[in-house]
């Protein structure tokens, strides 16, 4: 019998990133079945299809058949776009006396006593900022009427210009957006083909900047997006693959092609938000509650922290940060999205040396094209993949990718070239340099990431997936002072796993000002409502499934600067006694976050937010275990380098498929499979578990499956 014959149907994950795209074919039995190819940059639905076509070879799957179920995707195309600057001409359209908003930001400095700091370049240049007549309050009220007449000549203006889309931005349309509405229908009668984005529908938040840069990246990529999301699911269809495509949002669930055509500013985040999900289900499966999830590519390294088998969510976040770690030096986007921090520090990263002979990597990449030296592609520059092949982490007999032959002589001319002529060292000493930079930079950036969210890190998990993660996680491991690392089985294609148990979801968000002084109860029932609908309308794109509602609402404090979030109850409307209740809940969350609340002052509400969610079934729970119950021996042995002597030394190397359940791995290990190698070094112990999971912790530092 076949195996097309005993499947009924399947799913595909797709994940699309800056070196490999990741293909995973779930079939009706739970598991999976998944391939890498490099990413066709020129045009990144080849790769999805190549992909596809060698996994259904493989599987012995006609796509033509009607057998596939649901196709879902991840791109960074859309992040791509923004830090490339390769979008489509457009102009920002806003109140007048405001054109320059997005380029004097909020005249706030990320590098307080830098004489000579740079900031970003806004994305829209000022030769095609616009302003028309208009202007309304605060509250919504209508300061200076719209002027038809006037927008009507601006638009004349824009048709000559050849925009091929516009972002409408005024000033406090997140309270009425009546007049982009208009200024959008005016100027779609005359020219029906240009994209339109309005900041009452991206992002109806206050903080202009913020908002009128968002909405700006919605329109900049939308032609592009627009564009490949068509390609994409016309060649699929072509192929017999007729059921529904879906794509990830940067929030961590799924949304409808049509949806994200519209607002495309929210896939942003969309691969690494899936690589959350998965780390969170695999959280959730072994019972570890306080995770950090280590997502490594090809081109960025993702660390968010998971508490209670949920990824932390933010409001907003930033691309294209000009100074590593600083807040404020990048593009600020406001719309909802998984909590994470993201350097560039992938394997195909750069090595090179600056002015101070310090070794630095990243932020950019050799990517797929031409991709690391020892790709053999043509690349000359020395990144991360090529010095983990030089300290013989990585073998070509034992690489995973079928149609990549890597080669150590090309390694180690690019590590001496790149590195090694400038600070004289030979290939071995500047591998060691380049893996130990980026090791901490890694590090640093994880424990950024938790003194901003107010985390300890001790007593949290590494789940380590992604190509490059575990290769580096054991490291990772020591520097961050953890005691336990999962890699999960499928980890080199975790992210496109993420996507296939991400659940149908969509975060609506709208500012609205009142106090609990003199709190506004028909208005905020009349908000949460309207952002209920909202959200419910886009998931019920997707799925008639049974949902939650989650409610919150962004307060402060009278005078200060930002809010704090509060959840809300999922159901019940506001009566007159919301104002006290909102306030306890204020006090108790503000106690939880700075230690102690504050008295006798107004307590205001600025933003309000609805996610509604299908509801996906809890994964088995299944119990690690240190036990050992076999030692394995090594299928061969080679020189490597171990970081915690400091030494090449001789090194068991392993197939993570010859593992049994039990089989304990002592350090220094390598342990090689078809996606991604594990590195054990010379203190830790590594436990394959029942259902394929590897559990590494600190020699001697075990018991019951949890570090004692």
């Amino acid at each position: 019998m076949s195996q097309e014959s005993q499947m009924s149907s399947i799913r595909i994950g797709a994940d699309v990133g800056g070196t490999f795209t990741d293909v995973v074919i779930q079939r009706t039995d739970g598991t999976y079945a998944s391939t890498k190819v490099l990413t066709t940059h020129d045009a990144p639905e080849r790769a999805i299809l190549d992909g596809v076509a060698k996994l259904a070879d493989a599987e012995g799957v006609d796509l033509g058949s009607g057998i596939v179920e649901q196709f879902i995707h991840g791109t960074t195309l859309a992040t791509n776009a923004l830090i490339e600057r390769r979008g489509a001409k457009t102009a920002l359209v806003t109140t007048h006396g405001f054109r320059d908003v997005i380029e004097t930001r909020t005249e706030s400095r990320f590098e307080q006593y830098d004489l000579n700091i740079v900031l970003p370049t806004p994305l829209i240049e000022r030769k095609d900022r616009f302003t028309v007549t208009e202007r309304r309050n605060a509250r919504g009220g209508v300061l200076v009427e719209f002027d038809e007449a006037e927008a009507r000549e601006l638009i004349e203006q824009l048709a000559t210009a050849g925009y091929e889309s516009v972002a409408v931005g005024f000033i406090h349309s997140y309270v009425d957006g009546t007049n982009e509405r208009r200024f959008r229908e005016l100027l779609l009668e005359r020219l029906p083909d240009v994209s339109v984005s309005i900041s009452c529908e991206v992002s109806p938040q206050m903080r202009e900047y913020e908002r009128f840069n968002t909405v700006c990246a919605n329109a900049y990529v939308q032609p592009l997006m627009a564009s490949y999301l068509v390609r994409l699911r016309d060649q699929l269809q072509a192929r017999g693959i007729t059921c529904p495509l879906y794509l990830v949002h940067s929030g961590g669930g799924l949304m409808s092609v049509e949806s994200a055509a519209e607002f495309p500013v929210r896939l942003v985040e969309s691969g690494p938000a899936g690589g959350a999900i998965f780390a969170a289900d695999i959280a959730a499966r072994y019972g570890r509650d306080r995770v950090l999830s280590f997502d490594m590519g090809g081109t960025t390294a993702k660390i968010s922290l998971i508490d209670d088998f949920r990824p932390a969510t933010a409001k907003s976040f930033e691309v294209d940060r000009t100074a590593r770690f600083k807040k404020g030096s990048g593009m600020p986007i406001s719309i909802p999205v998984i909590d994470m921090i993201e350097i560039g520090a992938g394997g195909g990263s750069i090595a090179s040396v600056d002015s101070l002979d310090q070794i630095r990597i990243g932020p950019h990449s050799a990517g797929s094209e031409p991709g690391p030296a020892a790709y053999s592609l043509g690349g000359q520059d020395a990144t991360v993949t090529d010095a983990n092949l030089q300290l013989g982490r990585l073998h070509p007999d034992t690489f995973g990718a079928s149609d990549i032959d890597l080669s150590p002589r090309l390694a180690s001319d690019a590590l001496t070239r790149s590195v090694g002529e400038r600070l004289g060292l030979d290939a071995d000493t500047a591998a060691i340099g380049v893996a130990e930079v980026v090791d901490e930079n890694m590090a640093n950036a994880a424990r950024a990431h938790a003194v901003e969210n107010g985390k300890d890190m001790g007593g949290y998990t590494m789940i380590a997936f992604g190509g490059g993660a575990p290769l580096h996680a054991a490291r990772l491991m020591d520097k961050l002072g953890l005691d336990e690392m999962i890699v999960p089985p499928g980890a080199g294609v975790g992210s496109a796993i993420g996507f296939l148990v991400a659940p149908f979801s969509y975060e609506a968000v709208r500012s609205f000002y009142t106090t609990t002084v003199d709190f506004d109860v028909a208005g905020s029932n009349a908000v949460l409502d309207s952002l209920t609908e909202e959200a419910m309308a886009f998931v019920r794109q997707g799925t008639d499934a049974e949902v939650t509602v989650e409610r919150q609402v962004s307060m402060r404090y009278a005078g200060q600067g930002w809010e704090i979030p509060v959840t809300l109850d999922a159901e019940s409307a506001f009566d007159d006694f919301a104002a006290e209740l909102l306030s306890a809940e204020f006090t108790k969350a503000y106690e939880g976050f700075f230690g102690r609340a504050i008295d006798d002052l107004a307590i205001e509400t600025v933003s309000w937010s609805v996610r509604v969610s299908s509801i996906v079934p809890a994964p088995e729970r299944i119990e690690l275990s240190t036990v050992s119950s076999s030692t394995v021996e090594a299928a061969s042995m080679r020189d490597a380098y171990d970081a915690v002597s400091g030494v090449r030394v001789a090194t068991a190397v392993l197939s993570r498929h010859d593992l049994t359940p039990g089989a304990a791995v002592a350090g220094p290990a390598i342990i090689a499979e078809q996606q991604t190698t594990t590195v054990i070094g010379s203190h830790h112990v590594c436990t394959m578990q029942a259902d394929g999971t590897l559990l590494v912790t600190r020699a001697g530092n075990e018991k019951n499956g949890r570090p004692s």
